[in-house]
């Protein structure tokens, strides 16, 4: 589904300005009333800053055309490198002197934007569990409705990111440049939703890196044949995470993508290797045992797996996993050279998720059927196969734990120590400092998560519901709601005066006739979207209950391996 004509053309606030407007230095036109720019300024500063991206695009036009497939394997980016080197010499270094100029600030903030559409469609794609949760997903349901939630949930996962590129275009510039979802969600709903989404997009990271512990706390209990205690093999991959991420940083999105580029192919050999496995030897009945508690037996594969809602609800989370994109790709946009370009970079990631791990997991699930685990390579019984993409697969996991953990300290440390109890910022020296400390805090923390709950389904099905699901699913149909509410709502008001931004409105949010004005004009859509966030919100709900009352269940029942414990779960006795 499209957004209606009269959306993506929405109103200018630039329409009715008079005609030397350009000749007003923007640093003379800042709100000097002590409150924040309303949505009007957003508005107009981001209309401003597309067309100076689309008049450099034009500018760069005589470049000669490489195409799609260069620039998924990285050919293009030379010529970005060039050109924002030279923008990097004009904008000056940040270092170089104390006094910064609004307009070299804004030049400088410009020639950050470094990163491809291709570099982008390789960070979507760079996930926690990658394809290998596939079939666990589809031996909970069964194929026929396994196929269908791929499709179904791939498909919405795309509008949302259409919707959440769609804002961003509007709302964002370099004057006030949006940096996270929640900086979206603050300009549209206010201080409350951002603060929503701050605490559930950390408590997503801390529990994605706790999933990767482990994830790879299980892979490494096998590779040492369970002769290692469960525990410590989460220690190891925690501290290996910490020295990565204090000894090496990342700093900018463009260069990770060759990093994750490389995870793409990982995933792209573990699943080719996978695959080869399943059909030529049988599944890991020890491991199933210890997972599920079922003896060996033959593979049963079910159009229409009849079995209690609960544990179907969970494999349906898995599927939810598969698109959890959406939580940042408001940082991927504001690190993109051009933004305008993301759609390719989402619809490509999509369509890749959709297809590829769709494939994946109908083609194990058809061999292995009720045997699969959720790292579908933990469940070949042949040792030196299975060690080999154990092993793959640490590598690839290190990847999304750089990606996510980098993210994950960086987000926590801006709204909690730099917000809440002012501390100094990641530029100065006591604040990179203060940041290696927040590292090891991090990474601890996740140790616990990933240690004191070993039921791996279950932890990343109640992740998947209580907070991948609301950034992927929830929230964007009620943000777009909100944007065009109010910018419809602005048909009525007065041209919007640069020098007097808060001087157009001809009725507040306090007059009924504001809302109905906002809301009539796209009314169908506007409805289509409020009954999509309604009926997400009671699908979250309801998956957060049954992931909470399974991991009750596991501990109860004895079925999960101990909390903190040396058994793995992976291991019968």
């Amino acid at each position: 589904m499209s957004l209606p004509p009269a959306a993506v053309e929405a109103h200018d606030p630039r329409a009715h300005l008079q005609e030397n407007h350009d000749m007003i230095a923007p640093e003379h036109v800042l709100l000097d009333d002590g409150l924040a720019p309303n949505f009007e300024t957003y508005l107009f500063y981001a209309l401003e800053q597309r067309d100076k991206e689309a008049a450099e695009a034009r500018k760069e036009g005589h470049r000669p055309p490489t195409g799609w497939l260069s620039e998924l394997l990285g050919l293009n980016r030379l010529a970005d490198t060039a050109s924002v080197v030279s923008d990097e010499k004009k904008a000056g270094s940040d270092e170089a002197t104390l006094a910064v100029s609004p307009a070299e600030y804004r030049a400088a903030s410009s020639s950050l934007r470094t990163a491809t559409w291709g570099a982008i469609f390789y960070l979507i794609t760079t996930d926690i569990l990658g394809p290998s949760s596939a079939p666990y997903a589809i031996s909970q349901v069964g194929y026929g409705p396994g196929v269908a939630c791929f499709v179904v949930f791939g498909v919405m996962a795309a509008y949302s990111g259409i919707l959440l590129w769609h804002m961003y275009l509007k709302l964002d510039s370099d004057r006030f440049p949006l940096r996270s979802f929640g900086d979206l969600g603050n300009r549209i709903f206010g201080n409350w939703f951002r603060i929503l989404c701050n605490i559930l997009q950390s408590l997503q990271l801390i529990v994605n890196v706790g999933i990767i512990i482990l994830g790879n706390g299980q892979s490494l209990s096998q590779v040492a044949k369970f002769k290692l205690c469960f525990s410590v093999c989460n220690i190891v991959w925690t501290l290996a995470g910490q020295s990565r991420m204090i000894l090496g940083q990342i700093r900018t999105l463009q260069k990770f993508g060759w990093v994750a580029n490389f995870s793409i192919w990982l995933h792209i050999i573990v699943i080719i290797m996978t695959m080869g496995a399943v059909a030529h030897t049988a599944p890991n009945y020890e491991a199933a045992k210890a997972a599920y508690n079922i003896t060996a037996g033959p593979v049963h594969t079910v159009a229409i797996n009849q079995q209690p809602f609960q544990p179907q609800l969970n494999g349906i989370m898995q599927i939810v996993f598969a698109y959890g994109g959406a939580m940042i790709f408001i940082e991927f946009m504001a690190e993109m050279r051009r933004p305008m370009d993301f759609w390719k970079a989402m619809a490509g990631a999509q369509a890749f998720i959709t297809i590829v791990y769709m494939f994946f997991g109908l083609f194990v699930y058809s061999y292995q059927g009720q045997f699969v685990l959720i790292r579908a390579y933990q469940g070949i019984s042949l040792y030196s196969l299975q060690t080999a993409t154990n092993i793959i697969s640490f590598i690839s996991s290190l990847i999304a734990a750089a990606l996510y953990g980098n993210i994950g300290v960086k987000v926590i440390y801006q709204i909690v120590l730099v917000e809440l109890f002012h501390a100094p910022p990641l530029t100065a020296k006591s604040g990179k400092y203060l940041f290696a400390v927040s590292v090891i805090i991090y990474w601890a923390l996740a140790f616990v998560i990933g240690s004191a709950v070993p039921q791996l389904s279950n932890i990343s099905s109640l992740v998947a519901a209580v907070c991948i699901f609301q950034f992927s699913y929830t929230f964007p149909p009620l943000m777009i709601l909100g944007y065009l509410v109010q910018v419809d709502a602005m048909s009525e008001d007065r041209p919007y005066d640069i020098k007097n931004p808060r001087a157009s409105r001809i009725d507040s949010w306090w007059d009924l006739s504001r809302w109905v004005r906002g809301y009539k004009k796209h009314f169908i859509f506007n409805t289509w979207n409020l009954l999509i966030f309604l009926a997400c919100l009671a699908t979250a709900a309801l998956a957060s209950y049954t992931s909470i009352t399974s991991i009750i269940s596991g501990f109860q029942t004895g079925t999960s391996a101990p909390s903190f414990g040396c058994r793995s779960p992976l291991q019968t006795s």
